[in-house]
């Protein structure tokens, strides 16, 4: 799911080589995180949330197949950099 998950991103974005996924296994779920260029978190967002929602949508797809849940955080590095 990760490689399939960076795909997607990569192809998307202006920066393709300041992607970076995480993955945290959590309780019940996987959780991605995704790092992102700060000029390039829009264009994964779309307008009302349609590209990240759309990508959603397709990793939910993909792991209730195998019978997993996941979940995507896009996580923005300049709030991180403020606390």
């Amino acid at each position: 799911m990760q490689a399939f998950l960076e795909q997607v991103v990569k192809g998307l974005v202006d920066h393709p080589e300041a992607v970076n996924i995480t993955e945290v296994d959590q309780e019940r779920a996987t959780v991605y995180e995704l790092r992102l260029h700060p000029t390039d978190v829009g264009r994964i967002i779309g307008k009302s949330g349609r590209t990240v929602n759309a990508i959603r949508s397709l990793m939910q797809a993909g792991s209730a197949k195998a019978g997993k849940f996941t979940r995507l955080e896009i996580i923005d590095e300049k709030d991180s950099a403020d606390e």
